[in-house]
């Protein structure tokens, strides 16, 4: 096998290890999210909940709700616009700033999501990081670990939910 150069190096690559273990969340949700029907990028799902929990907000509201940056945000609504689970119109008297709302598919697409995939996720990632402690390093080494051993996926289907 080859050596892991990315956790050797410790904190020296902290950044590009974040990046690694929130890519490999990212592709192990969106399979347990397929296994459940949702064909959406897991990306467009933290979106949709804030405009669920929030109402409607620009982008740049939708923007500092999850965290990421307004380009990202807005590659990521023009699918959901594409697929019909936002909509967005211009605000009176500013027509630079645009509000986006949930469409009734999208409400009912989040509604089903929350009941079926997202407690499903939220379970097997607590599992992976059961017994997590120490320094962060270890830790990350932890998940790492725990994610290799057993797919989001994997443990879902342990639990006996649907995957």
């Amino acid at each position: 096998m080859v050596q892991d150069v990315v956790r050797e190096l410790g904190h020296l690559s902290l950044g590009t290890r974040l990046r690694r273990i929130g890519e490999l969340l990212q592709a192990q949700t969106q399979a347990v999210l397929a296994a459940h029907g949702f064909e959406q990028p897991a990306a467009y799902f933290p979106l949709l909940a804030a405009l669920d929990r929030l109402g409607d907000l620009s982008v740049g509201e939708l923007s500092q709700a999850v965290g990421v940056s307004q380009p990202v945000v807005t590659r990521s609504l023009r699918g959901l616009e594409a697929d019909g689970l936002v909509e967005s119109a211009a605000v009176e008297g500013d027509r630079r700033v645009r509000r986006i709302v949930l469409s009734r598919a999208g409400r009912n697409l989040v509604h089903r999501a929350r009941q079926e995939a997202w407690p499903a996720i939220e379970a097997a990632v607590a599992q992976a990081c059961e017994g997590l402690s120490g320094p962060l390093l270890a830790q990350l080494a932890g998940l790492e670990d725990a994610l290799a051993e057993g797919s989001l996926h994997h443990r879902v289907t342990q639990a006996g939910g649907r995957a």
